[in-house]
């Protein structure tokens, strides 16, 4: 996955069936790429944190953010003193950049922080604003739920796409990034139109297997209706 273009892969420890010693192996396999590997940890827990950054994350995505003072814990558990709290230990960053590793770590590493509730978007401008934030990420499920709408994705009625304009300008004038996940590449398209800056397409590695799957059977009855 990580030799075919994108620019960054997510771990999903949230909701996923993955635990430390896998992470580690993916982790070390998109390393031998220019791609950026990130996570999305479980929930605002400084060890869980600490952990993904440890094993080679470059990004941690947080979900269930609520207010500024959620993000402010989440970027000081993603950056090392005296402007974080995170504790030395870097499994694999010395390996790579030795000593060098806590700077270039509290320069580089992304801390991306999940909007999907009913608290986050009533607080998006401030939370946007918080110092070290480095963007946004739509968790559009949990966010229609909230608002009193159904689960899903790809929304084009009922309350989740104001929201999303709200979201799109409050990090634009905090400078820094919107991303959102989508279940489609056309929905990506029309995000990226209206601002977002990164998109998930499809739910995972097995939706992407089922995207493909289909397109080769679509084409082989295409072929089919044109050869019969």
């Amino acid at each position: 996955m990580a030799h075919l273009g994108f620019d960054a892969l997510t771990l999903d420890t949230q909701h996923g069936a993955i635990d430390a010693g896998e992470m580690l192996g993916v982790l070390q396999a998109i390393s031998t790429t220019d791609v950026v590997p990130i996570v999305r940890v479980a929930w605002n827990d400084p060890a869980l944190i600490m952990k993904a950054l440890d094993l080679g994350a470059w990004g941690v995505i947080c979900p269930m953010i609520e207010s500024a003072d959620d993000v402010r814990r989440f970027v000081r558990a993603c950056r090392y003193p005296p402007v974080g709290v995170r504790s030395y230990g870097p499994t694999r960053g010395r390996l790579t950049h030795g000593d060098a590793y806590a700077r270039v770590a509290n320069d580089e590493v992304l801390a991306i922080a999940m909007i999907e509730t009913r608290g986050a978007l009533e607080e998006i401008e401030v939370i946007a604003a918080v110092p070290g934030l480095d963007g946004v990420f739509v968790g559009p499920a949990d966010l229609s739920q909230a608002l009193g709408g159904p689960p899903g994705a790809d929304w084009d009625d009922g309350p989740v796409p104001a929201a999303l304009e709200r979201i799109v300008s409050a990090a634009r004038d905090a400078g820094i990034h919107a991303g959102i996940y989508t279940r489609s590449v056309p929905y990506a398209r029309r995000m990226r139109a209206l601002g977002f800056r990164f998109m998930t397409v499809g739910g995972g590695d097995l939706d992407l297997l089922a995207m493909g799957a289909r397109e080769v059977l679509a084409g082989m009855a295409r072929n089919d209706e044109r050869t019969g």
